[in-house]
């Protein structure tokens, strides 16, 4: 049984705090809310929490757990020999949705690094996680509260549906702020490099560390890593049961890409098959003699506030699967800022990309 405590995102009530902190700390899992999604969490030093996070996720055991702490002392429990560029990115971004890449503090088990010497840290700014954290005292491991390979959760609707029975309790303070995971960076390499786009954009973390991070395929979404240094970078991930075809902006031709669409969606409608089109505000007009056909025509948010989409990205892919959707075609977009991040996780979401 799964207990459901709610309570407002900004003004956490401290008894909500208190008992999802006990469930913690009596070896209990507890799934609560972030700036960027719903994560679910156990006491990073008691093993067999942790190990509970990945039956209930049905998670690979070489995927690494990132670990959230509420201070700078509660990060040397976790982290060593932290280098300098690492408290330039802390000062300017924590609270936030960024996560290093660093070096293992030895007390830190194994089970949550994915058996590596590393460690995956950062400081979420959720009111709900750092008061839970710091209720807790003890730095809390937290990937996110769904089944492993689906669209990460934004609400507590989305951890019902897939962990209700699996968790102890899910606290549930409404929508999440960001909607996609945070920005993963990796210090410890010369130059930095990219595992995962998220929240923040690249462009942000390369402004304060005054130098270019790396950026491999696997970050763009466009290959797997053979090794995970940290969550996304290998395995399936973010996709509905919906099948997704992403037609890939090119060169910034709009008007190609709605050909691209129209072509794919009338070739599946053709076929007898419930279409769902994802679509930018901008290009919505364009589908609507589809719509008359039977296709259904998602608003995905609008390309002139990429903060827009990547909120509803998820959601949206969720709504697929409730729709009952045969196929979508999803608009891609340019690779710029969160741009980036949505294409990553539409890429992984994908069973076909279709690059014109």
């Amino acid at each position: 049984m799964t207990l459901i405590l709610k309570t407002d995102p900004y003004r956490p009530d401290p008894e909500i705090i208190k008992k999802a902190a006990q469930v913690l700390l009596s070896g209990g899992t507890v799934v609560f809310p972030t700036e960027t999604v719903y994560g679910l969490g156990a006491v990073v030093f008691n093993e067999a929490a942790v190990a509970k996070i990945f039956w209930a996720k049905m998670r690979p055991p070489d995927n690494p757990l990132i670990i959230h702490v509420s201070s700078l002392e509660m990060l040397n429990e976790v982290a060593t020999n932290i280098p300098e560029e690492a408290f330039k990115l802390i000062r300017v971004f924590w609270p936030g949705p960024l996560t290093l890449i660093l070096p293992r503090n030895p007390r830190v088990p194994k089970i949550v690094t994915g058996g590596l010497e590393t460690v995956a840290v950062r400081m979420p700014a959720h009111p709900v996680a750092l008061e839970l954290i710091k209720e807790v005292s003890q730095p809390v491991a937290a990937p996110s509260a769904n089944l492993a390979g689906k669209p990460s959760p934004t609400r507590a609707e989305h951890v019902i549906k897939d962990l209700y029975g699996r968790v102890d309790v899910i606290i549930d303070a409404g929508d999440t702020l960001y909607g996609v995971e945070s920005t993963i960076v990796n210090i410890l390499t010369k130059p930095p490099s990219l595992l995962r786009p998220g929240a923040y954009p690249v462009e942000l973390v390369e402004e304060v560390l005054s130098t270019k991070v790396h950026i491999p395929d696997f970050a763009r979404g466009l290959t797997e890593a053979s090794l995970a240094l940290a969550p996304g970078m290998k395995y399936k991930h973010y996709a509905p049961e919906t099948p997704v075809i992403l037609v890939e902006l090119v060169g910034g031709d709009l008007g190609l890409l709605v050909e691209r669409v129209i072509s794919i969606a009338t070739a599946e409608l053709n076929k007898s098959r419930k279409v769902c089109i994802v679509a930018s505000r901008e290009t919505l007009k364009e589908y609507s003699e589809l719509a008359l056909k039977g296709a259904v025509v998602l608003d995905i948010g609008s390309r002139a506030n990429l903060y827009e989409v990547a909120k509803n990205l998820f959601g949206t892919l969720r709504l697929l699967d409730e729709l009952s959707c045969d196929v979508a075609v999803v608009e891609g977009f340019e690779e710029k800022g969160l741009g980036l991040t949505i294409m990553n996780r539409l890429r992984k979401a994908s069973l076909r990309r279709v690059t014109q």
